[in-house]
């Protein structure tokens, strides 16, 4: 993806700052059945954390890394570390790189688990309601932390899925600006700058 943030925008990128929320509003389409099935078993699997952040020393230091960085932002950090299990876990498990979702829930909610955007989109990842509808339960609580985890990393796989892998596009569905590069271009910004991490080989190996 071709860089074409504004000076100022990546400015504050760089220095880890505040960014003003991109909140997502993802479009509403039809999904064939097998489609929806597929999502809702996804989202449905309430299997507990991975506990291998206590065997395996690469995952603690990761783990380590990362809660320094987001140390200003969750200041708690009993909190700070559940998040960032989570979002390992949910990254991971949906085939995602975990710094991606990172960058991702900077860009869309700053770190905030109440967030929410003028379209109605909740939580760190920014999740539209009608997706509860489409593959969720009527309790799916999108502020929850695992559950706004879960349903955003599922999602975004399966943009990711739809366009084949081109992750300039699908970043572009999860966020309603198909097409046009400012989203994509702060998502990634955010993603290389603050939290790139030999995210390769944490990313192929959950």
């Amino acid at each position: 993806m071709r860089n074409t943030l504004a000076p100022a925008l990546l400015a504050v990128l760089l220095a880890g700052g505040a960014t003003p929320a991109q909140a997502g509003n993802q479009q509403y389409e039809p999904l064939a059945a097998s489609v929806q099935a597929a999502l809702h078993t996804a989202v449905a699997d309430q299997a507990p954390l991975d506990t291998s952040f206590q065997r395996s020393p690469e995952r603690a230091r990761w783990l380590a890394e990362m809660s320094q960085r987001l140390a200003r932002r969750i200041p708690d950090e009993t909190y700070r570390s559940e998040l960032l299990r989570a979002v390992h876990y949910e990254a991971t498990r949906a085939g995602l790189d975990p710094q991606l979702v990172l960058g991702l829930i900077q860009v869309e909610s700053g770190f905030k688990k109440y967030a929410l955007s003028t379209a109605g989109a909740r939580g760190y990842m920014q999740v539209m309601p009608f997706w509860t509808r489409l593959i969720g339960t009527p309790d799916s609580n999108l502020f929850h932390m695992r559950t706004n985890l879960r349903f955003g990393c599922t999602i975004l796989r399966h943009y990711v899925d739809i366009e084949k892998g081109d992750l300039f596009r699908a970043l572009g569905r999860y966020n309603g600006s198909l097409g046009r590069a400012e989203y994509p271009n702060l998502v990634r910004a955010a993603w290389e700058r603050n939290w790139s991490y030999d995210s390769i080989r944490l990313a192929q190996n959950p």
